[in-house]
């Protein structure tokens, strides 16, 4: 069976805009499932303040919307997930800001569906912006680290 990715990719928004964690689809033979768990939810309630210090700076819309170039170069999430910044629990981050990475480099993981997806460099460069937090929940194009 041929996969359609942008329905599968279509049905994950819609999982993440309407807060559902599973969602079926058949058109025929053809039937897609996507589903997704909500264990971020409380690694993001124990983590106050992250989620303090991204309130205030989403709140004035046009400092966010003067944000959004400066990100232009950033690698971007291509899936909805969880992104992790070390390979395992207490271990060191694959990245820091400052640190000069090659062309392939693995970056971050993001897991999706209990499957862990490496993200790596996309050229290389020095990186000057990590956007996201251990463990955070990542929505599909989301900037996630800037490599200048």
């Amino acid at each position: 069976m041929a996969i359609d990715r942008a329905l599968v990719r279509e049905l994950a928004e819609l999982l993440a805009e309407t807060g559902l964690t599973e969602i079926e689809v058949e058109d025929g033979k053809r039937k897609i499932r996507v589903a997704r768990t909500l264990t971020a939810a409380p690694q993001i309630m124990a983590a106050p303040a992250p989620v303090a210090v991204a309130a205030p700076a989403a709140a004035p819309a046009p400092a966010a919307a003067a944000a959004a170039p400066a990100h232009a170069n950033a690698v971007k999430s291509p899936m909805v997930g969880t992104a992790y910044l070390t390979p395992e629990p207490g271990a060191d981050n694959f990245i820091s800001v400052g640190q000069t990475v090659k062309a392939g480099q693995t970056i971050l993981i993001i897991e999706a569906m209990k499957v862990m997806n490496t993200i790596t460099a996309p050229t290389s460069g020095t990186v000057t912006a990590i956007l996201v937090e251990n463990a955070q929940p990542v929505e599909y194009d989301q900037p996630l680290v800037v490599i200048a």
